[in-house]
């Protein structure tokens, strides 16, 4: 005997077919004994006109049920993926043994009743006929099972790909927080060195920062302008520590949102391309290190002069290569990078409001 079907081992769900076959039963039962010839010189008139009709109805009732409840039972053993030519040979022997030898049993009943002899020839017409229409009537049932099952399938599959993006997300905005404040502890702690005044203002900003890095928290996408505001706010943390040595210009300054609402963007995003921007590249206060965001249609480009340090400390692991990836989860697009003309640029993707 062959195992369960992991997947129909599960309860069959609920076909809701109940005016379908009601319907089915009502059309076969009373529209095959009419085509077929089995009423013979009955009219309607005739009481055994009627109780002949009474007696197909069950008989195309017999049918229909019994068909569908072994349909049922196979979908419990039998797959269409794992085993479909077994699966098909079951259904048509099922098909034909139940309904062929129950239609022969019922007409020749009928044929007793009335006192006449069998007439083969119209014995075999109903049975074919009836077979005919029970295989019909099994694979649109079949055809049902399978586009539920599909539905299923796409519905759990987005299921589980949605759990191992926020799973993924999870992750990477886990690996922000603790790099974000250890660079802000790390540029606190040289403010105060050399200037504890602007440590004061230094300290006031920073919470205002942090402030939002923890109501981002939790949050895959945040408002475009929000991003922006926060930015100017980081900037300003960065001046205090740098003064003139670094330049940002944001254009526009402002930009209203566009007919569908604010644009989205991940959390952090244009604040992880400034602090790698001031990170890797040579600080000047005689030439300062020209930063400029624009926006462009459905992104943002962050651009600033290529002037590499000649001696680099080795990054902790989070930067582009993470919020490229946050990208892609969130937006189906990835960073675009560009180095040319002493210039690098990134072009961050957003999503719609």
């Amino acid at each position: 005997m062959s195992a369960p079907n992991p997947a129909a081992a599960l309860p069959n769900p609920p076909l809701g077919d109940g005016l379908v076959m009601a319907l089915g039963i009502r059309a076969f039962g009373l529209s095959i004994p009419l085509l077929t010839g089995l009423y013979g010189p009955l009219g309607a008139a005739d009481v055994a006109f009627w109780a002949g009709g009474a007696w197909f109805m069950t008989l195309a009732a017999a049918i229909w049920l019994g068909n569908r409840w072994l349909l049922l039972q196979q979908r419990r053993h039998l797959d269409w993926f794992a085993q479909p030519a077994r699966k098909l040979l079951m259904l048509v022997a099922a098909n034909v043994l139940y309904t062929a030898p129950l239609t022969l049993a019922w007409l020749s009943a009928w044929y007793l009743v009335r006192g006449l002899p069998v007439d083969v020839g119209a014995l075999q017409l109903v049975t074919l006929t009836n077979v005919i229409c029970v295989v019909f009537v099994t694979h649109a049932y079949e055809t049902v099972f399978l586009i539920r099952e599909r539905e299923s399938d796409m519905t759990r599959v987005e299921r589980l790909e949605r759990t191992r993006v926020e799973g993924e997300l999870a992750a990477l905005t886990a690996q922000i927080d603790p790099h974000f404040l250890f660079n802000s502890l790390n540029t606190l702690g040289h403010v105060i060195a050399h200037d504890p005044v602007r440590a004061r203002d230094f300290c006031d900003r920073l919470a205002e920062v942090y402030r939002y890095v923890l109501a981002s928290r939790g949050r895959q996408l945040v408002p475009l302008q929000d991003e922006l505001d926060f930015v100017a706010n980081y900037h300003a943390l960065l001046a205090l520590r740098f003064g003139r040595a670094i330049d940002l210009v944001v254009e526009p300054p402002a930009a209203s949102p566009g007919p569908d609402g604010d644009p989205r963007i991940p959390p952090l995003a244009l604040q992880t391309l400034l602090e790698n921007a001031v990170k890797h590249n040579r600080l000047d206060a005689e030439a300062p290190l020209g930063m400029r965001l624009s926006r462009q249609d459905g992104a943002v480009r962050f651009a600033h002069a290529l002037r590499p340090r000649s001696s680099q400390r080795p990054g902790a692991g989070v930067g582009l290569a993470n919020l490229d990836e946050r990208c892609r989860l969130l937006t189906g697009r990835g960073l675009a990078i560009e180095r040319a003309g002493g210039e690098f640029a990134v072009t961050v993707p957003l999503a719609a409001a």
